[in-house]
């Protein structure tokens, strides 16, 4: 038996799953009413968890011990645990689920001594690869379109894959082949987006495809409205940096933007691109509107915050599109009532 597993990550879907399965690998076919207590809740008592890990199994060869949550648990708070971990029953295996916090220090060290730490945490710039490998290993079978049409509709949620599929199994059975149409009925609402599927609109000059972003921003993503402007300050001040005639490479573009050594320049080139379409003019005309943006949010207007991003994320398309004759326009207020 494993004396202690520690399930990691950031979504609770993922850690979930991963708690779950787990539990029935370690479980080994023993009777889940026997074999396993699950402790989840404000008023979870880890000394009482630690004399459960102590007791011997009855009736079936071993336990299975969960606390959820871990992280809501301060180092002093796990010392019973810590200490059972010294010494632990060879019949019992602590499974602690993330979460609730950061887990305390002490118990992650012990856990990599002694068990097993999984990581569920998906980075975005590898969720293309993780979303494909669960829609090639599903139970059932979505076609080509059928899979672009749920990358498409999770964005950077690609956990909401793991729920999608179980829908998709229940419905249609294992082995199922699924186009389009049987998806799409059972997708539901629209994750989020990574943000440089946002940037990457905006320089487009894509109007409809970057407020289509904004919105799911705002919506399945839950950022608040100054986090989405952060965003497009970071974005336009990294074209002010790179907008230079000394700068003509990816290499100085990073320099430029603080990319440390050893670190990805693919942004800095992204940048360099961009500053080059944009023009001086343009980026310069791009600060001034981020700037009004941002204290129309904090209070300088009495739109609502989607109706200011919206009025500026149509303003830097116009400007990321305008040919150059056009450039270096008039710089408008956006024409809301003041307070």
């Amino acid at each position: 038996m494993t004396p202690v597993v520690l399930v990691e990550g950031n979504d609770p879907t993922l850690v979930g799953e991963a708690v779950d399965k787990a539990i029935g690998e370690l479980l080994g076919g023993e009777d889940r009413t026997l074999a396993l207590e699950d402790y989840e809740g404000d008023e979870v008592d880890l000394a009482a968890v630690a004399d459960s890990c102590l007791t011997p199994p009855l009736l079936v060869s071993r336990r299975v011990i969960v606390v959820r949550s871990a992280g809501r648990y301060n180092t002093e708070d796990v010392e019973p645990l810590l200490r059972y971990l010294e010494d632990p029953l060879p019949t019992t295996s602590l499974v602690l689920a993330g979460g609730g916090g950061q887990t305390a220090p002490k118990l992650v060290a012990v856990a990599k001594a002694k068990g097993i730490v999984v990581s569920t945490t998906v980075d975005a710039r590898q969720a293309g690869d993780w979303l494909a490998d669960r829609l090639g290993h599903a139970s059932v079978r979505l076609d080509r379109d059928a899979q672009n049409l749920v990358r498409s509709h999770l964005g950077e949620d690609v956990s909401g894959v793991v729920g999608l599929l179980e829908l998709l199994e229940a419905a249609y059975g294992p082995g199922a082949k699924l186009g389009p149409g049987e998806v799409e009925v059972y997708l539901g609402e629209a994750g989020s987006v990574t943000p440089w599927a946002f940037t990457d609109a905006i320089d487009a000059g894509d109007a409809a495809s970057a407020l289509g972003v904004l919105h799911r921003m705002l919506g399945a993503g839950g950022r608040h409205p100054l986090v989405v402007l952060s965003i497009l300050a970071r974005h336009v001040a990294g074209l002010m940096r790179v907008d230079s005639p000394a700068i003509s490479t990816e290499a100085e573009a990073a320099v430029a933007m603080g990319i440390a050594p050893g670190r990805s320049t693919f942004p800095a080139k992204k940048a360099l691109r961009a500053a080059r379409q944009w023009g001086s003019a343009n980026i310069a005309e791009a600060i001034g509107l981020v700037a009004d943006a941002d204290a129309d949010l904090k209070g300088a207007s009495s739109w609502p915050g989607e109706a200011v991003l919206e009025v500026l994320v149509a303003r830097l398309c116009r400007l990321a599109r305008a040919t150059p004759a056009a450039r270096g326009g008039h710089r408008g207020a956006i024409p809301a009532v003041r307070r």
